[in-house]
């Protein structure tokens, strides 16, 4: 053993032990882990995704880390919630895995989240969060303890339980149907739109590109975003991380294999994929800013209503991604991240650094045959960066 804490899988016995920790994500994460291994063996894709539906059935897949937004955007009162993180796609259309949801709540209010705030009652389990002993009101600003407060596993109103680790992760774990909306059972059509969102913090990919066939699988296998403060234990500022098929630490088999069945899937369904950027604008981590939820709200709509999809494109340099020349109720000037840097120069140097990140995690894909007769593998190469 290399540390204190272990989660062990024993698939053979279908037995899984959790020794070293109280935090509820091992099991969540243990579970979707052996989702991984026996779904493909069905022809089932399973997913780390968020997943939910329009009235007129349109459904869409939200792909992304811890950070990215993907429960956030997922969690939408004009749209019915199949599920935030865990789903399996098959023959008759989405799944979701879980029974629940697993939100992070740093910095929650009713304001900008007001259906997970108002998820988080008797019943609710939090973790790591800082409450007052006395009144028992959590204060989600909180990150560190301070003082006599405690950081704690708290079932809402009922018994508090110490946590000897503590972290900035704080959540909510809370029954589907908690949220309004949710669609009982958590079942629904074959995906329309499929989202790959990444937080990044270099600032200089666009906040919403449409994306081709060959680059949707460039980017799912890639897996590219930031690592924020809080997110992952050591992580104490932002940096550049890849995780394949944004869940690298839970896929039992080899990346392309999911890439694969996710093609064959869109094409036969006709899915279009997106690439949305929730993370910096104007500058990279430090100097810019994260692009407004407001904004990304707008652009989730837009791609959800169909307009964007018809709208006018142009295509960027380097990476070579298509991006809308406008979005409703979106400043225009954002669109492209060169626009909203002051310093161009700085701006083409952190997009090459960037794009040399890509080609560097992709070069251990380039030998993988993706698909039965592997006439994908060439195209999704030739949809990285170019420089």
């Amino acid at each position: 053993m290399t540390s204190s804490t272990s989660v062990d899988l024993n698939l053979g016995r279908r037995e899984m032990v959790i020794l070293g920790t109280q935090y509820a994500g091992e099991m969540k994460k243990g579970l979707f882990s052996v989702m991984h291994y026996l779904m493909p063996k069905r022809q089932i894709l399973s997913l780390h995704s968020g997943c939910n539906m329009g009235r007129d059935g349109d459904v869409a897949l939200f792909f992304g880390l811890s950070g990215t937004g993907k429960t956030t955007l997922s969690t939408d009162h004009n749209r019915f919630l199949i599920g935030d993180d865990e789903h399996c796609w098959g023959e008759d259309g989405v799944s979701n895995i879980e029974g629940g949801c697993y939100a992070k709540c740093i910095d929650l209010s009713k304001e900008k989240e007001p259906d997970i705030w108002n998820a988080i009652k008797f019943g609710t389990v939090l973790e790591n969060v800082v409450f007052d002993e006395h009144t028992r009101e959590v204060d989600y600003t909180e990150k560190t303890v301070t003082g006599n407060a405690l950081v704690i596993t708290l079932l809402i109103l009922k018994c508090t339980c110490l946590l000897l680790d503590i972290t900035e992760n704080t959540r909510a774990a809370y029954p589907i149907e908690y949220i309004p909306n949710a669609k009982i059972p958590c079942v629904g059509p074959h995906p329309k739109n499929v989202i790959l969102l990444a937080c990044d913090a270099f600032g200089v990919l666009p906040p919403v590109s449409k994306l081709n066939l060959a680059q949707t699988m460039y980017h799912f296998i890639s897996g590219y975003t930031a690592l924020v403060a809080g997110t992952e234990d050591g992580i104490k500022e932002p940096q550049a991380t890849f995780s394949a098929c944004f869940g690298a630490a839970f896929i039992m088999l080899h990346p392309t294999k999911y890439a694969a069945m996710l093609a064959a899937k869109m094409q036969k369904h006709g899915a279009t994929g997106w690439l949305v950027n929730t993370g910096w604008s104007g500058g990279s981590y430090g100097s810019g800013s994260r692009i407004k939820l407001a904004y990304t709200r707008k652009i989730i709509d837009a791609i959800h209503s169909g307009s964007l999809l018809n709208g006018n494109y142009r295509k960027t340099e380097v990476f070579g991604l298509e991006i809308p020349i406008e979005v409703e109720g979106v400043p225009s000037e954002i669109l492209d991240p060169v626009n909203t840097w002051s310093n161009k120069k700085a701006y083409k140097e952190t997009l090459l650094k960037l794009a040399g990140l890509f080609k560097n995690n992709f070069e251990v894909f380039v030998n993988h045959k993706i698909g039965k007769d592997g006439k994908l593998t060439e195209e999704i190469l030739g949809a990285g960066p170019v420089f």
